[in-house]
């Protein structure tokens, strides 16, 4: 059974003991919260591992509505990875994947492995064709958004969860997604602009750990763009492709993901 910690002035926290103090930290997606991972990590082994709530998510505070939110992220993932006293496993999902690889750029000395699913990277595969297709409906995303936070929270499901309708969800799932829809937007500075430079000539080059790179085969097809460039560019990726699974493949699949994530860390 995972326990739940809340430690100021650190994030709050839900930790799974699975047999071993090997610290795992977990930066699970937008609108979601730490229990995002539980699935996944019921089906792993030793390991401890330690999944944060975003900020604006969960039980951590809510946004102040200002402050850049991969800067926030990153900023309380780097405190608790600092926490464990020496070098982490990090698992990050959509948002939380980019916060993930932004640490091993900017503290390569609190990275043990990192496992990357579907890192929302935009500004990585700005070159690619797919890019048109995307900034389409991440623009349509952001305009409806002024007039109807219902209707931007559907569009955005749409193609980003788990392949239920947003009005189909259960009230609670609904509501909490359409609370936070606006989070999305404030994003675009560091996942369509690449604010922190995570795509400079040189960074991803220089992430010297093993990478396990995964993506459903069902997923938006900028998707397959970023996780094409981010492979050719660090230098021990591997990449894993899940057929049938979508954006939430972490959630929707963990059976699929849990073997080749644990020879991952075994291979770490």
């Amino acid at each position: 059974m995972p326990e739940d910690f809340t430690a100021p002035p650190l994030a709050p926290v839900r930790v799974w003991d699975r047999g071993d103090p090997r610290p795992v930290l977990a930066v699970h997606c937008s609108l979601a919260h730490a229990g995002a991972w539980s699935g996944l990590v019921e089906r792993l082994h030793g390991l401890t591992l330690t999944a944060m709530d975003l900020p604006g998510h969960g039980r951590a505070p809510d946004w102040d509505g200002i402050a850049d939110l991969q800067d926030l992220a990153t900023r309380d993932a780097i405190a608790l990875a600092e926490a464990q006293g020496r070098p982490v496993d990090l698992f990050g999902h959509s948002f939380g994947a980019t916060v993930c690889l932004r640490i091993a750029l900017e503290r390569p000395d609190l990275v043990r492995s990192l496992v990357l699913v579907e890192p929302v990277l935009f500004a990585a595969a700005r070159s690619h064709a797919a890019f048109a297709g995307f900034q389409a409906r991440h623009e349509a995303v952001a305009a409806a958004m002024a007039s109807n936070r219902a209707e931007a929270a559907a569009l955005f499901h749409a193609d980003w969860g788990n392949g239920e309708a947003l009005a189909d969800l259960p009230d609670r799932q609904r509501h909490y997604i359409i609370d936070r829809i606006h989070h999305i937007a404030a994003q675009s500075a560091a996942l369509v602009d690449d604010r922190a430079g995570l795509t400079r000539p040189g960074g991803l080059e220089s992430v010297a750990v093993p990478v396990l790179l995964i993506e459903g085969s069902e997923s938006p097809a900028i998707i397959e763009a970023i996780q094409g460039a981010l492979a050719a560019r660090l230098p021990r990726a591997i990449r894993l492709i899940v057929p049938g699974a979508g954006h939430m493949v972490p959630i929707t699949h963990p059976h699929l993901i849990a073997p080749a994530i644990q020879a991952h860390l075994d291979a770490a």
